[in-house]
């Protein structure tokens, strides 16, 4: 697996594609209630550096499969807002999320300088479970702030220290 940037015409369209499949932006928000990047949306972000994309490969090929990100970074207060999606679902239920994060989680804090890394969930999401693994602690609960198929869900916010955090 091989974590690189998301840097060139062709991955934008590529993380772009994945982050307007339905089943993917539903979860999603980066802000001003945006759900779905266009690849233009996601090079400003980029170059603005309010957004840093990482795409990540299959173990066995070169392949792109998903993205991970920050979001809301924050320079200053050096914090940022986590996020990652699988976009080939061929690939689900391998542990890539936990790996994929795990390492993105270390290159937040190492080479971002980030002190505070946070992440929301949406309430009954089985996803939870990989926030855990990773160490991240429970630090409040947004009500009904998130729609999906016209019904509301709560967020579920978790945060990550440096001193918390240990590498897959």
């Amino acid at each position: 697996m091989q974590l690189r940037p998301a840097d060139t015409p062709e991955l934008l369209r590529l993380v772009a594609g994945w982050l307007s499949e339905k089943e993917n932006y539903q979860w999603l928000e980066f802000g001003d209630g945006r759900q779905m990047a266009s690849p233009e949306w996601l090079k400003i972000a980029t170059q603005r550096g309010s957004h840093v994309l990482r795409v990540f490969t299959a173990d066995d090929t070169d392949q792109p499969i998903g993205v991970a990100g920050f979001s809301n970074v924050n320079p200053r207060f050096k914090t940022a807002t986590y996020w990652i999606v699988l976009g080939d679902k061929s690939h689900a239920r391998r542990g890539y999320a936990g790996r994929v994060s795990s390492r993105m989680l270390t290159f937040g804090f190492t080479e971002l300088g980030l002190q505070s890394i946070q992440t929301w969930i949406v309430d009954h999401n089985p996803s939870v479970g990989v926030l855990k693994s990773l160490r991240f602690k429970p630090i409040g609960r947004l009500r009904q702030c998130h729609v999906i198929d016209g019904r509301t869900y709560d967020r579920l916010w978790y945060d990550l220290l440096p001193s918390e955090h240990e590498e897959i």
